[in-house]
């Protein structure tokens, strides 16, 4: 069984702050993950004047404009972020939100595109991403199959290389709401690789998801579970993050090879041992 591509997304946990996105990073590389994940958002775009002008207390202050402004990074912080992960010799890459924070990103030639849940049903968005032909990551939380149809027909049509990824947009998660089978599922009705992006507590519904044959997997990361933000409680902290990519080596190095009638040479001195009283 072929090991996943672990994600870890960072999003918006490092709530607007530098240094908690690079030591995100780094305990992403040290915890044995492949890329991290930013978002990336024009607010004026994404959100109506009506909402931005919303009361919303947050440590940035008492609008939803405010507050969205404090979780954005700019060019200045990306500048650093790629920097950092060349550095690290660790991939990421950004969902945008927004055809304006895409084109933003291309600046930085990155390797991956990301739809996020909420973007899939926007064809524009969609067709716009598929004619970069990068490969692309899709998210299905929240979507229908329609949805998904439309989806897949836009990328099949502009041949750009894309994998879906089974999703439940609750944050966070029950567990009885995974359907982990869906994967399979999703993989007959597209002949396409899937992943699975994750939003529950804990690692064993992501760990148990690689008996599917997952291409990727997706998890939200966090330094504090306990910080400002409406992902940090779906999200794995550092021990958790590391407890997950070790559970992962250890299942696929447990399925290893079919081995029937093998008998380990350490088992050799037992089995005497153990037999000794059987004449054969």
């Amino acid at each position: 069984m072929k090991k996943p591509y672990l994600i870890a997304e960072i999003g918006i946990n490092h709530n607007g702050d530098l240094e908690i996105a690079k030591k995100l990073i780094e305990v992403s590389k040290n915890s044995g993950f492949d890329a991290v994940k930013f978002q990336k958002r024009d607010i004026e775009l994404v959100y109506s004047k009506e909402i931005l002008d919303t009361p919303r207390e947050s440590p940035w202050g008492t609008t939803t404009r405010e507050q969205k402004n404090g979780l954005e990074f700019g060019e200045k912080e990306y500048d650093q972020i790629d920097n950092y992960c060349k550095k690290l010799k660790i991939e990421w890459f950004a969902s945008a939100w927004d055809i304006k924070s895409l084109i933003f990103l291309d600046k930085y030639n990155l390797k991956f595109n990301k739809v996020a849940s909420a973007m899939i049903i926007d064809k524009d968005f969609l067709k716009e991403i598929a004619t970069k032909r990068k490969h692309t990551f899709i998210s299905t939380g929240m979507s229908s199959k329609k949805n998904i149809d439309d989806a897949v027909e836009i990328f099949k049509k502009e041949n750009c290389s894309f994998e879906l990824m089974h999703c439940v947009s609750t944050y966070p998660m029950k567990t009885e709401d995974a359907n982990l089978s869906t994967i399979n599922q999703i993989k007959k009705t597209y002949n396409c690789e899937v992943g699975y992006s994750g939003h529950e507590n804990g690692v064993v519904v992501s760990v148990a998801a690689l008996q599917f044959g997952i291409s990727s997997l997706e998890r939200h990361v966090t330094l504090d579970r306990t910080m400002y933000g409406s992902d940090q409680a779906a999200s794995l902290e550092p021990a958790g993050m590391k407890y997950l990519t070790d559970s992962i080596n250890k299942y696929l190095l447990a399925i290893g090879e079919p081995s029937l009638g093998k008998v380990l040479s350490e088992e050799l001195p037992i089995a005497k041992k153990l037999r000794a009283h059987i004449k054969i």
